[in-house]
């Protein structure tokens, strides 16, 4: 509480604006947490109410350092009602704004170098950041799980045209990803040859037939892998679909009906399978009782199969040269001795979807990073860690 304090207290002097817009706050958040503290229980109303402190302090500050320069402004809404955008509000905020202002480049500052090549929690210091995306790129990466940027938050930008640049706010000087509607293939491996040499690490032995290359060595094939955990899978099956017209709207209008997001899809003559978005809306995640009630309304018109605990890894890329990267991942998975449950190319052609077991799916990110973004022979030492218990990354 200390450094919040002192944090906008701080602010308030550096701006030039009274110390008073923040105080009365200040001593209400004391007293919140200190009731928190007896009460030991926090329910979702205090939750929303406690975390919409930061922003309430903050645009309090910047309205009065706007009126101060000459520049009329206000914050919240007439009413005092308290509101906050949800999960990567501050983001959508930035690109909106830097939309209104017809700015040349919009910068977002977080706390790691950019967008990385995965998650650094699940292959230790070896994800590297990815000096270039393009918006598709970025807003598969968002949403099928990369937390640096929400999707929504690249629509203002990309109707602008307008580049966005991630930072990290403690490292400066890193350049960061830019996230741009076309980028050259060849500058994201460019990049990770340069960061083998600042941090004096060898660059790996690539083979000619390496495919992580593609046919030409300054040509990548992935920008990132991500992974979804959590996620239900449902194989929906009917003779009814065959040569019929219609069958897919019926099935997608009971999800419709329910409020529920659906991720990925792969369809047969007689069949279809996809997987749902863990959380419902993304507010709340999923309850059994609606699934009860998915497969309910689905068994009216279908055989259904429900399995729940799987995941997502979807590889973002360059997918035109898609059977390059599934041979790959195939020799992977064949030796790690993993089953695909569902694979799912997107119309987007920047995303290629495979599923697997939530056991497995960590094996699957570390092994897949090894052979993509480090040392492709070393992804046996992996394999053969995995099967003593050990998890380490393999370079």
């Amino acid at each position: 509480m200390k450094f919040l304090t002192d944090l906008h207290l701080k602010t308030a002097e550096e701006l030039g604006v009274d110390r008073s817009l923040v105080t009365g706050l200040l001593e209400e958040l004391q007293q919140l947490l200190t009731g928190i503290a007896l009460m030991r229980e926090m329910t979702p109303r205090t939750k929303d109410y406690l975390v919409s402190f930061g922003e309430r302090m903050s645009t309090r500050l910047f309205a009065a350092y706007l009126n101060k320069n000459g520049v009329k402004a206000c914050q919240g809404a007439k009413t005092g009602a308290i509101t906050t955008l949800g999960r990567g509000g501050s983001d959508l905020t930035a690109t909106a704004i830097g939309k209104a202002l017809g700015l040349k480049e919009i910068q977002v500052w977080k706390d790691v170098d950019g967008v990385l090549t995965a998650d650094p929690h699940l292959v230790s210091k070896k994800a590297l950041p990815v000096p270039y995306l393009t918006f598709d790129e970025a807003a598969e990466l968002a949403y099928f799980g990369a937390q640096v940027l929400h999707p929504q938050a690249m629509r203002p930008a990309r109707d602008a045209d307008i580049p966005v640049r991630v930072k990290n706010s403690y490292n400066p000087a890193a350049s960061g990803t830019l996230i741009m509607r076309e980028r050259d293939m060849s500058k994201n491996f460019v990049r990770l040859q340069n960061q083998w040499e600042e941090e004096g690490v060898p660059e790996p032995a690539f083979e000619p037939t390496d495919l992580c290359l593609a046919e030409r060595p300054s040509q990548a094939l992935l920008t990132s892998i991500v992974l979804k955990p959590h996620v239900t899978m449902l194989d929906i099956v009917s003779t009814r679909m065959l040569g019929q017209f219609g069958f897919l709207a019926k099935v997608f209008s009971i999800f419709e009906d329910m409020g529920i997001s659906v991720d990925c899809v792969a369809t047969s003559e007689v069949s279809v399978s996809l997987t749902l978005d863990p959380a419902r809306m993304w507010t709340r995640e999923l309850i059994q009782q609606e699934l009860d009630r998915v497969v309910e309304q689905l068994r009216k018109i279908a055989f259904v199969k429900l399995s729940q605990k799987k995941s997502i890894i979807s590889l973002i890329g360059n997918v035109e040269r898609s059977s390059l990267i599934l041979e790959k991942v195939f020799s992977v998975f064949r030796s790690c001795g993993i089953n695909v449950q569902m694979i799912s190319q997107g119309a987007s052609k920047v995303n290629i979807s495979v599923i697997v077991d939530d056991d497995e799916a960590e094996l699957c990110v570390k092994a897949l990073h090894c052979v993509f973004f480090e040392q492709e022979h070393l992804v046996e030492r992996l394999i053969a860690g995995y099967g003593n218990g050990n998890l380490e990354p393999c370079c």
